[in-house]
């Protein structure tokens, strides 16, 4: 049997994405998304706790979420885990893990993208349109002529 490695988080962003852009001038975003939980403890009073991810994104996914994403925005990430590794300053090994985006999808009403300072996007069928963005690793640039 095969093995799957498929992450979907549905929160809200820390911070505006950061973006930066690789020698070869592809876009890379870095994004910090919270996931709450609530539950009642053992007296029945509700306590909520507060889960971190990081989240990149690469190409047209991350030039997207650069311009519709802002800190608040509620969103659906979906996409392998993966772990780096690099050598600080002090030559110690450090270690990150983080979800590669490759489907994004904002959940936000229209509105309340124009109050946390999102760009307004006349007409519904262009928002509709950039509601939601997947990229594959090999395929970015997607051709347009498919037959159905």
């Amino acid at each position: 049997m095969g093995s799957l490695n498929k992450a979907m988080i549905i929160g809200r962003l820390g911070a505006d994405p950061e973006v930066r852009y690789t020698q070869n001038n592809t876009a890379v975003a870095n994004m910090s998304v919270a996931t709450s939980d609530r539950y009642k403890d053992k007296n029945g009073e509700w306590k909520e706790t507060t889960e971190w991810h990081r989240v990149v994104a690469w190409g047209r996914l991350a030039e997207i979420c650069q311009q519709y994403l802002t800190k608040g925005s509620q969103v659906y990430f979906e996409g392998p885990i993966q772990t780096r590794s690099w050598e600080d300053k002090d030559g110690q090994k450090q270690y990150s893990t983080e979800i590669k985006a490759l489907a994004m999808q904002m959940l936000d009403t229209r509105g309340d993208q124009n109050q946390s300072g999102g760009s307004d996007m006349s007409g519904q069928k262009s928002q509709q349109s950039q509601d939601t963005a997947t990229v594959a690793d090999d395929a970015m640039d997607v051709d347009d002529d498919l037959p159905f």
